[in-house]
């Protein structure tokens, strides 16, 4: 199947990592120029080399997402390079400070929304106006099923998942008649290096292995999840693919569930 994204200019930001490098790679794949940007240096580099070594140009730069200046250096750099950009995919994100709501400060809650929304709006912002020229355009936002089906802990992360849901319907409504097409896409319980780090703190707590803990926390936490097992980054990946390719011309504003069926409700 071509999917039209051959030279098609892609950035996604927190690719040094899960879900961010599996979709950087697979943009790759599929002939697209990257841009890509992290906090970790080290790590950015190698998945630039890995980019390279499919044949695709990147551009890779390191960014604190939460740093209005340092987005828009990046963004500068992007377009200097490129002349252009076609796909954005706000990847960056993180699950804060891990409490339940009488634990979490306003500082826990203020910078989380700064980081897993705030990033999102500020970078989508200095996009437009390239997709506008264009008159095309895709903007892929990393949500979760938390965003729906919120879990009873960390509920600041929770909210700021749902607000990205929120936003990507309200710059659907705004920029279609621009021919940019904006969706989410929200994972459930993925092994990332992040979840894996998570359930390494949780078996050294409790004096178990890391896969025990894994099997316990998807029937205590994830029981809808019928596959009966997480999710790899490669396959929340390759629904961001699709999105921001011409086999999606038609969608916009809808929220892509890659949970293996852990969200209970229609």
């Amino acid at each position: 199947m071509n999917l039209g994204l051959k030279d098609k200019v892609a950035v996604v930001t927190g690719a040094s990592k899960g879900i961010g490098r599996a979709t950087a790679e697979a943009l790759a794949r599929e002939g697209c120029r990257m841009a890509i940007c992290a906090r970790e240096q080290k790590a950015l580099e190698e998945v630039g080399k890995r980019i390279r070594g499919l044949g695709a140009e990147v551009f890779p730069a390191t960014a604190d997402m939460t740093n209005p200046q340092e987005i828009k250096g990046f963004i500068d750099g992007v377009v200097s390079r490129f002349k252009t950009i076609h796909i954005l995919v706000n990847n960056v994100g993180s699950v804060g400070n891990r409490g339940t709501f009488d634990e979490l400060t306003d500082d826990d809650w203020l910078q989380l929304f700064e980081l897993n929304v705030m990033s999102a709006v500020r970078i989508t912002r200095l996009c437009i106006p390239h997709m506008q020229r264009q008159r095309w355009g895709r903007i892929i936002n990393i949500a979760s099923e938390s965003g729906v089906q919120p879990d009873s802990f960390m509920p600041h992360y929770n909210v700021t998942k749902a607000a990205l849901i929120n936003l990507t319907k309200s710059l659907s409504k705004a920029y279609g008649k621009d021919n940019i097409l904006v969706n989410s896409v929200s994972p459930a319980f993925i092994r990332t290096p992040l979840v894996e780090d998570m359930m390494a703190k949780r078996a050294m707590t409790l004096g178990t292995g890391m896969e025990e803990e894994i099997a316990r926390f998807l029937r205590e936490n994830r029981p809808n999840i019928v596959l009966g097992r997480p999710g790899i980054p490669a396959e929340t990946a390759s629904v961001v693919v699709f999105l921001a390719s011409e086999q999606a011309s038609f969608v916009t504003g809808s929220n892509y569930r890659v949970d293996g069926g852990s969200v209970a409700s229609l």
